[in-house]
Order: C-alpha cells, then sequence, then structure tokens
C-alpha cells in the first residue's frame, strides 16, 4: 500500500523536557490508522507537531497526495499544511459558535479559495461566481455528513454529538487527503460513537480519505482500525493490526494491565 503520510524520527523537546522520542508512522492510501497510549503519551502532542502548530526538534514530515510526489511539511505554518492536504479536528470543540452551521464549513473552503482582497472589494464576476461555489460546495460536505437540516442553526445550538461533526465537516472542507481526528468519540453517548463510527469508514470508503485518529474508546479503535501505533511515555512502544496489538504484554502493561476491550 502507497503511504500518504510518513513520519521519520519525530522529535520534540520543551526545555528539558522530551515529549516525543524518535517516533516514526506511516499511513497508506486508504488506510484508518489509529495513534493511541495513555494520558500523557504524547498523542496530541504528535498531531501538532505533524500539522505546524508546534515546530519539532528533529524528524521529517511528509504527505505524498495520490499521484503527486512526496512534499515535505516540517516547518510549514498550520493553514500552509492544511493547503497542503492534511486536516484536523481538536481534543476540544473549537467551532464558532455564534456562527451558522453552513458558515463554519464555508471557513473550511477558505484555503481552496483564489479571490484576494481587492475581488472581496469590487465583487469582480469571478468572485462572485467562486463564493456562490462555496457555498454550494459548503452544503454538499454538510450532505456527507448528515448535518444539512441543520444548515442555518447556530453552531452553539446543535447537540453535543453533531457539534463533534460539524468540527469534521468543516475539516473535509478543506479537501483533504488525509484527515487527523483528536479524540472524535469524547464524550459521546453509545448511539453517537456508534454514528461517529460509521462516519469515518463513509468517509474513507465514499471520500476516498485516509485517516489517522487519537482515540481512547477501545472498541471503536478496535473496529475501526486497519493498524495501530502505541505511545507511552512519548515512545513507541507497539505498532500492528488490532488482534496483535490487542494482546502485546507491553501495550497492556502501559494500560495499567486493563483489558484494551474493557
Amino acid at each position: 500500500m502507497k503511504p500518504i503520510l510518513e513520519v521519520t524520527n519525530l522529535t520534540k523537546d520543551f526545555g528539558g523536557l522530551r515529549a516525543l522520542d524518535d517516533i516514526s508512522l506511516t499511513v497508506g492510501q486508504g488506510e484508518i490508522v489509529a495513534l493511541i497510549g495513555p494520558n500523557g503519551a504524547g498523542k496530541t502532542t504528535f498531531f501538532n507537531c505533524i500539522t505546524g502548530i508546534y515546530p519539532p526538534t528533529k524528524g521529517d514530515v511528509a504527505i505524498i497526495p495520490p499521484g503527486g510526489k512526496k512534499i515535505f511539511i516540517k516547518g510549514l505554518k498550520p493553514n500552509h499544511v492544511t493547503q497542503q492536504g492534511m486536516a484536523r479536528t481538536f481534543q476540544n470543540i473549537r467551532l464558532f459558535q455564534n456562527m451558522t452551521v453552513l458558515e463554519n464549513v464555508m471557513i473550511g473552503r477558505h484555503c481552496r479559495m483564489s479571490a484576494g482582497i481587492p475581488g472581496a472589494i469590487f465583487r469582480n464576476p469571478a468572485t462572485v461566481r467562486e463564493e456562490k461555489k462555496v457555498v454550494e460546495d459548503s452544503y454538499g460536505v454538510l450532505e456527507k455528513i448528515g448535518l444539512e437540516q441543520f444548515v442555518n442553526e447556530y453552531a452553539k445550538n446543535l447537540p453535543y454529538g453533531a457539534q463533534r461533526r460539524l468540527e469534521i465537516a468543516r475539516a473535509m472542507a478543506t479537501e483533504p487527503s488525509i484527515l487527523l481526528l483528536d479524540e472524535p468519540a469524547a464524550g459521546m453517548n453509545a448511539r453517537e460513537t456508534k454514528e461517529l463510527d460509521d462516519l469515518i469508514v463513509r468517509i474513507r470508503n465514499q471520500e476516498k480519505i485516509s485517516i489517522l485518529l487519537i482515540e481512547h474508546d477501545m472498541k471503536l479503535v478496535m473496529s475501526l482500525s486497519d493498524r495501530i501505533y502505541v505511545v507511552d511515555y512519548g515512545k513507541k512502544i507497539a505498532e500492528g493490526p488490532p488482534m496483535e496489538i490487542k494482546a502485546n504484554p507491553a501495550v497492556i502493561k502501559a494500560y495499567l494491565g486493563e483489558e484494551l476491550d474493557a
């Protein structure tokens, strides 16, 4: 399977603290890959480093778009990383709460727009056509995610599970080749988690978007993932298919002896 994301020897130091220690990871085209580990293991720091929020201390990060050449993205700003085809959601919901559902998704389309300040001021025909297409494309994303009934509702008024899906919709509006989900099931009930499971699989199968997710819900991880990476204290301690990870003694020990499917 051809890789779409290659992370090589990624290390991140905060002063004298090594938060990530020489982690390498790949995601193949069409794969759903999970990154798991105890609280404080370095998972979100890893996401922040590969998406441009934190500069890595060392290591390389590369995206290989389908049919394209390898693009090294370490050192790029987050908006430029997004332009190269990597989008993400956050552990804590970061919607524009006083904007509508449609407007939240339209913001995600910004990185694919070509109109500049002059076009916005003088409203030339090309800008008007582009803005119309942004509205149409954003509504199309809402239909794919199943949120079209909330199109004119303020984001703050959505049920919790719908807010989580709206974050995914906004990320998808950037037209990513790989989507990073940071604890997408956090706070969800059983019904919402099942709907999320179905949605992630649908995004991979229908939209041909690869997925890398951080998640503590091990039932979700085991049912979704093609492969799993496990980190503890900033180090990678295991990688492999779900059943292999489930039986790995080092993984069980990292989770304080708890069964992964408990």
